[in-house]
């Protein structure tokens, strides 16, 4: 059976998918890397990699053991960080996996943790809502900041944080008016630069669409707000975004911004984690930081 060491190989090999890439994060050599996998693989009599000239994935029961992995991994690694703890420190990794509308509020939180605890490294991926639920679930993230609405909790909880609403940012030339508000009529009659049609931010701004009777015909997609605020700043493009996204990302930008009405929409925010006892320290700092930030 493998033990924690084969264990941070298998999870290597999970982040770098590259067994040259995997055995260099470890410290060893890639054939003495490869021999541990097939060491691993003779203990437990079945194969736990596909392989052909490269690295091609897990097999299914190569999945089984690298979620058991993650989350002996991690268990292991909140032993530490409450040792640590009881030392006067908070050292070790968190990884936070945040929706592209609340990067900065993940940025914010992020800088308010490190200010408590300089030693503590942080990891933010921007994924979408089912990608942060799935990597909860396989022990990749410690911490998800999500919508909360139809969310598939299973062993995981949720805590609402905040509302999110909407504004319509636009180039001068594009804006139907310089202040005030616009409806989202008036908004799908725009040129648009949204996001692609498999984040959920696209789906709720589809269905205010929706239930108006618009049909927006969007003239680029994103999974990234970056290039939406390229398409805003050379003047192109209108996009939707989140007030606190537009007031952070947007801020300075010579555009208008106007709030989106008719109708009015509002979404919940929350800290999505895995429901487990004893909490890992570093996710007791998170929600710290997190009310600090409100």
């Amino acid at each position: 059976m493998a033990d924690l060491r084969d264990m941070k190989l298998l999870v290597a090999l999970a982040r770098q998918k590259h067994f040259s890439h995997a055995a260099e994060e470890c410290g060893i050599s890639q054939p003495a890397f490869s021999a541990r996998i097939h060491k691993i693989e003779k203990g437990i009599g079945l194969p736990i990699v596909r392989r052909g000239n490269k690295f091609i994935g897990f097999t299914r029961e190569g999945e089984v053991l690298l979620k058991w992995a993650r989350k002996i991994l991690a268990d292991v690694e909140g032993m530490r960080q409450e040792l640590e703890v009881s030392k006067g420190s908070l050292r070790g990794k968190l990884v936070i996996g945040a929706i592209p509308t609340t990067l900065p509020f993940a940025a914010l939180v992020s800088g308010r943790l490190r200010e408590a605890h300089p030693d503590l490294t942080i990891e933010i991926q921007s994924l979408t809502s089912t990608k942060i639920a799935r990597g909860l679930d396989d022990f990749s993230l410690d911490a998800g900041i999500t919508y909360t609405e139809a969310a598939d909790l299973g062993s995981k909880t949720l805590e609402p944080l905040y509302q999110e609403t909407y504004v319509l940012i636009a180039p001068k030339e594009l804006a139907p008016r310089q202040d005030g508000e616009v409806t989202w009529k008036e908004a799908a009659e725009l040129p648009l630069c949204l996001l692609t049609k498999d984040m959920r931010n696209r789906q709720l701004i589809d269905a205010a669409f929706a239930a108006i009777g618009a049909q927006p015909h969007p003239v680029m997609e994103t999974n990234a707000f970056t290039a939406a605020l390229a398409q805003v700043a050379n003047g192109t493009a209108a996009t939707i975004a989140p007030q606190g996204l537009a007031e952070s990302v947007f801020a300075g930008m010579d555009s208008v911004r106007l709030g989106l009405k008719d109708p009015v929409l509002t979404h919940s925010i929350g800290l999505m984690i895995q429901d487990q006892d004893p909490m890992l320290p570093a996710i007791t700092a998170l929600k710290a930081a997190i009310k600090r930030s409100l």
